[in-house]
């Protein structure tokens, strides 16, 4: 296992050969703050099962040992491979679309998907942003991250907030809580089977995500409108800048008196959820932040 920060991108090939593996080697499943080192060997096994490999673990409670060895079964390499981060936000900072499986709506909600829809919202993302890097020279892929909260009381509101969207799976709702590795089990294989139908066949998708919003039925509240990452001319910008940009426009925003410093309460999030809705690339993200900069200096 590696205790460094994931790196930023990895290769892929052009789009129209794009096969399973290529796809599913853009995902991280990222484990915050894991209690039980069996557990993030359960989820290393359900992520071989479904081709993911690639596996981060936030800060776990108990390192990985041999008891992850013995239920990650077949998918002991991942244990191995496994990028041990210190904080969710060095475990995320060069994603650039990020989930989050959270089974009930919190403050401040974000856009709320299924796992097919989260799939097609991740292929699509593939797809457009492997051809900006193709046009641009480019030989690196997007890289996403979905993340998975603690066993107990799964990920908290500052956490969730990093999330472009959140996941949640169909379930009992008197109960709808899985057990970690069981939640990275089912999204994995919702996500696994979406990608064998969108490289079969580029004009045929097997569930179309208009469709899949006319079945779903809502218990509680009704779900957000979920904004579809956009094909820009640039490279998005990653977890790392969207957070860079709303620290610079809360400090900006403070020197103007427009916010105290010591009553900030939800200002952050509501920013970077803006920010999220915004779907910034490269180009606008300079922009921004050199109007802020100026502003902030004068």
């Amino acid at each position: 296992m590696s205790n460094d920060t994931p790196s930023s991108l990895t290769t892929i090939v052009n789009i129209s050969s794009t096969t399973v593996r290529d796809y599913l080697s853009c995902i991280q499943i990222v484990m915050v703050n894991t209690t039980l080192p069996a557990n993030i060997g359960s989820a290393a096994r359900a992520m071989h099962t479904m081709g993911l490999s690639k596996l981060t673990v936030v800060d776990p409670k108990l390192p990985i040992d041999e008891t992850s060895v013995s239920h990650a079964a077949g998918g002991s390499e991942l244990l191995s491979s496994a990028i041990i981060a210190p904080t969710l936000e060095s475990a995320i900072k060069n994603c650039q679309l990020v989930f989050a499986a959270s089974s009930r709506s919190r403050h401040l909600p974000r856009p709320v998907v299924t796992p097919t829809q989260a799939a097609k919202i991740m292929l699509d993302f593939i797809d457009k942003q492997s051809a900006i890097n193709g046009q641009d020279g480019i030989n690196t892929a997007p890289n996403i991250a979905i993340l998975f909260g603690r066993e107990d009381r799964g990920l908290t509101n500052e956490e969730l907030a990093y999330a472009d969207y959140h996941i949640q799976i169909d379930a009992n709702p008197a109960y709808p809580v899985l057990n970690v590795a069981s939640a990275v089990q089912v999204i994995a294989s919702f996500i696994y089977a979406y990608t064998q139908t969108h490289t079969q066949s580029d004009s045929k998708v097997s569930n179309d995500i208009a469709k899949v919003n006319d079945n779903v039925e809502t218990t509680e509240q009704p779900m957000l409108n979920t904004y579809l990452r956009q094909q820009w001319d640039e490279p998005a910008i990653t977890q790392q800048q969207l957070q860079q940009l709303t620290e610079r426009t809360t400090a900006l925003m403070v020197q103007q008196k427009l916010a105290d410093n010591e009553n900030l309460k939800s200002l952050p999030s509501r920013l970077s959820r803006l920010g999220s809705r915004l779907q910034l690339d490269q180009k606008e993200y300079q922009l921004l932040s050199a109007l802020i900069a100026k502003l902030l200096k004068d």
